[in-house]
């Protein structure tokens, strides 16, 4: 679990590299930054009290109860043997001689199941500055990821990924959150959560900032397709960490969830590529790394619930319907800068109601799908539940970013736009073409 956690904070460092290669030269830099200062500022955040909020027990019905963990009390140190004497009416049971407490009904360290669950907080902050950039302001994005976690994910997160834990009789001694519990939706690894999430969020924030300069007449291209390549790699390979770590052991769950991954992103990334052979004329590199997160996205909620042949249909699937719903932004007029809405939304969509279509009894879940015989049960709670984390996210996002609009405001000026965030915000430059061939060779060869 601790390899887990560690492959699924790879992942934002590789997302850094993806969204930074899909950019202009002058912004690469800045893309970067708001990925990795989404790993500081929720890092911090979930020491204080973001763990608490979102796997506290169960408060108002809504969020975990932010005291109970405030500041990781009881799980650390001394004060957990302390607190586990004290306190078992909270759902904690002694781990070991030391003390450390369990998470739930695990048999997962709770300090190992903190670390874990962080990295899932991280990733999905920082999903959603693909969808602004080039133009969202590197205060106003700090701002907006600090609020939008307290506000947005913990609460979703504690819906979604915080189960009621039971003492030996049966008796419930945690309570989680209504998502997993009363409507039991199936989101093995995150597609709710995670990326239907960010991508509601990505759609209602890149609304409110506005269209880049030129957009969609001036050509935007990714200035470096290998940096696209290298954090789609990054990705797929932590990913691993995401949906075969989520089984919480080394077991057949995590088995099954790994291959099911593995499958359904080669189908998926094939999909894609098609779609734009058959459309535009030529197979990208940029389709191909595309393709690939497209189908990663997809498979994240469903990859205990189904067998190796709904993995490959659910990541074709989310290859062809990514593909095209990335045209959306031109049809409609809303500047996603990276299509965080065509592939982290649709796909996350795609993959969490599939689950309601071809799951099947002999995957690790044991749930059957419309299609095998199981009728609508699973698909309504599917829909249901992927229905109200997007009206919420969204929602609470547009009045995020109006508070931030009419603040401290979100929009870099024109002269920065034209500029360049990396210059204008960070003073930096990403290349210093002078030192590697330009105005001191010049000069050189003039001498000579």
């Amino acid at each position: 679990m601790l390899a887990s956690s560690a492959l699924v904070l790879l992942m934002t460092p590789g997302l850094a590299f993806f969204y930074g290669g899909m950019v202009r030269s002058k912004n690469v830099l800045n893309m970067i930054m708001m990925s990795v200062s989404a790993m500081g500022i929720v890092g911090v955040l979930w020491a204080i009290f973001g763990f608490s909020t979102a796997f506290g027990n169960n408060k108002f019905g809504v969020i975990g109860d932010p005291t109970q963990f405030f500041g990781l009390k009881g799980l650390i140190g001394a004060d957990a043997k302390a607190a586990v004497a004290a306190d078992a009416s909270k759902g904690i049971q002694a781990a070991d001689a030391i003390g450390i407490p369990l998470a739930g009904n695990t048999a997962i360290p709770m300090t190992v199941f903190v670390a874990f669950q962080l990295m899932f907080a991280i990733i999905t902050v920082a999903l959603i500055s693909g969808a602004v950039a080039d133009r969202l302001k590197f205060g106003a994005w700090a701002l907006f990821a600090a609020v939008w976690a307290t506000l947005v994910y913990f609460p979703v997160a504690h819906w979604v990924f915080d189960f009621n834990a039971t003492d030996s009789s049966g008796n419930i001694i945690h309570q989680g959150g209504w998502i997993a519990n009363k409507l039991h939706v199936i989101d093995f690894a995150g597609g709710t959560a995670v990326h239907i999430n960010a991508g509601a969020a990505g759609l209602a924030l890149c609304l409110v900032l506005g269209k880049r300069k030129g957009w969609p007449k001036t050509p935007m291209r990714p200035h470096n397709l290998p940096f696209v390549m290298l954090g789609a790699g990054l990705l797929w390979f932590g990913w691993f960490g995401f949906n075969a770590g989520s089984a919480l052991s080394s077991n057949g769950t995590a088995g099954s969830t790994f291959l099911t991954t593995t499958f359904a992103t080669c189908s998926a990334m094939l999909g894609w590529l098609l779609v734009e052979k058959l459309r535009d004329g030529h197979a990208t590199s940029l389709g191909a790394a595309s393709g690939l997160v497209a189908g990663l996205v997809a498979i994240t909620p469903s990859c205990s619930s189904v067998n190796v042949l709904g993995a490959l249909a659910i990541g074709v699937v989310a290859g062809v319907a990514c593909a095209l719903a990335v045209g959306l932004k031109f049809k409609f007029g809303f500047d996603d800068s990276l299509d965080v809405v065509g592939v982290h939304l649709v796909g996350g969509i795609i993959g969490t109601l599939m689950v309601g279509l071809v799951a099947t009894k002999e995957a690790p879940a044991g749930v059957q799908g419309l299609l095998y015989g199981g009728g609508f049960n699973q698909l309504w709670r599917q829909a249901v539940g992927a229905g109200v984390v997007l009206a919420f996210s969204f929602i609470m996002t547009l009045i995020i970013a109006l508070a931030i609009k009419y603040t401290i405001g979100l929009r870099a000026t024109e002269d920065e736009e034209f500029q360049g965030m990396d210059e204008s915000d960070h003073a930096e430059s990403a290349y210093d073409f002078a030192a590697v061939g330009g105005t001191a060779r010049t000069t050189a060869v003039k001498e000579a």
